[in-house]
């Protein structure tokens, strides 16, 4: 059983890994900006938490061994104004614990991800502006990642079409490349991102990178 920590646990995205990470047996602490707002499943507890204050998600983090940031950036101050900050939020918390950091998972972006050499996801035509930003936003939260070597953290990048679905537990992985299937489409439910995640939470095989998944 791991101690999991996770920032953005009301959203789509945020309250699946919950769901999955207690199916599991872990213990699961659900840090949202206001726990007043949110009936939490039965088992998780629920503490506030601002990931864009070091100080606050320092106090989170203590005694986890992972922190999981499921962060979007879609509501509040704006994709632009949270998903890169955040990174370095969360990355400035963990090194000032030093040794006694938990690991740190963040969920990514799919827009930097290749879909051919040297062509990216945000280089497809009549995407549109909001989304480019995101993708942008998440490209810039995965670079400044990319220079950090004195904190544990792995990101896990979605396929470009997630939404609630099944859990059916499959799942392929890919690393730098778009995980596409037989029809050239990348897709994957919010249920199995989550078991994919937890996965690497049981069994670490990406540390030090990024990830993604897709059917």
């Amino acid at each position: 059983m791991a101690k999991i920590a996770v920032i953005g646990a009301k959203g789509n995205i945020g309250s699946r890994i919950v769901a999955e990470a207690l199916s599991r047996g872990h213990q699961v602490t659900a840090v949202v900006r206001d726990p007043s707002s949110w009936i939490s499943p039965e088992g998780v507890t629920v503490v506030a938490g601002d990931v864009l204050d070091p100080a606050s998600v320092a106090k989170v983090a203590v005694g986890e061994d992972v922190l999981v940031s499921a962060v979007g950036g879609g509501d509040g101050p704006g994709h632009e104004a949270t998903i890169e900050p955040a990174a370095r939020s969360l990355v400035e918390a963990l090194r000032g614990l030093g040794a006694n950091a938990p690991r740190l998972i963040a969920v990514g972006g799919a827009g930097s991800l290749e879909v051919a050499p040297g062509v990216k996801v945000w280089d497809t035509p009549g995407l549109p502006e909001w989304l480019l930003q995101i993708m942008h936003a998440h490209g810039d939260a995965q670079a400044f990642y990319n220079t950090v070597d004195d904190v544990t953290w792995t990101v896990l990048s979605p396929a470009t079409t997630i939404e609630p679905g099944e859990r059916t537990g499959a799942y392929r992985t890919g690393t730098e490349q778009l995980v596409v299937d037989a029809e050239g489409k990348s897709h994957i439910t919010a249920e199995d991102y989550a078991v994919a995640l937890v996965d690497e939470i049981e069994k670490p095989a990406h540390v030090g990178r990024r990830f993604t998944v897709g059917r």
